[in-house]
């Protein structure tokens, strides 16, 4: 995909002498009953713009009791933007999408949502309408919590992938570097997708139909 701008995204411990199994249970529950962690194709993970390869998978890939680890974030690398194609292994009923960031300018503010959409780079992403548009909420000072950003369940069934445009954040363009520590998502997970049926009557691809597509990406075994 290329990149076409001018301009320059708990684990709690618990050190006593004797169990604590309830407040675990407790602190992981409510998240992991709508959890769609184990729907994610973690391997087919695209992220365009990331500065470090493979930080935008690992901000996915984190468990919910390693939701706080700053170890791992995802930052923008060429400009503000991040564009991020999450595949599911089935089709899923997405509910809400869970995001934690600094409280600092360089935290995400608008995300466009896209779904089944393998095709996207940052300039269709732009221009084309999503299914719908979020407004980040800025953490207050101190503020490090997983934040629940709902979404339209109605436009969000039979969803096979989603695609995440976060197309600037909190500074008002004054910075280039956007950040994340963790992304996730609820919903209900609805069905195995079966595999299209492919027939010896298939003509052989033409390189011209997908000259808008991204260069690199897995199109063939592409679709949380």
């Amino acid at each position: 995909m290329s990149h076409h701008h001018g301009h320059s995204c708990n684990g709690e411990s618990h050190d006593h002498d004797h169990d604590h199994d309830h407040s675990h249970d407790d602190d992981l529950t409510p998240a992991i009953q709508s959890s769609l962690y184990h729907y994610i194709e973690f391997d087919r993970i695209q992220t365009f713009n990331e500065e470090v390869p493979g930080s935008g998978k690992a901000v996915i890939q984190k468990p919910w009791d390693e939701r706080l680890d700053d170890s791992k974030v995802l930052s923008s690398d060429v400009d503000e933007q991040l564009l991020i194609y999450v595949p599911f292994t089935g089709d899923v009923r997405l509910h809400s999408i869970l995001i934690r960031a600094e409280p600092s300018p360089n935290a995400p503010r608008k995300l466009k949502l896209f779904t089944n959409r393998d095709d996207l780079d940052f300039s269709a992403a732009a221009d084309t309408p999503a299914v719908q548009t979020l407004m980040i909420p800025q953490q207050p000072p101190g503020g490090d919590e997983v934040m629940e950003l709902p979404i339209k369940r109605a436009l969000f069934n039979n969803v096979h992938a989603l695609t995440l445009f976060f197309e600037d954040n909190h500074s008002d363009g004054e910075e280039d570097v956007t950040t994340l520590s963790y992304l996730g998502f609820k919903g209900d997970f609805a069905q195995l997708r079966k595999d299209p049926v492919v027939t010896f009557y298939e003509a052989a691809a033409n390189p011209a139909d997908h000259k808008n597509l991204v260069p690199g990406a897995q199109y063939g075994s592409m679709g949380i």
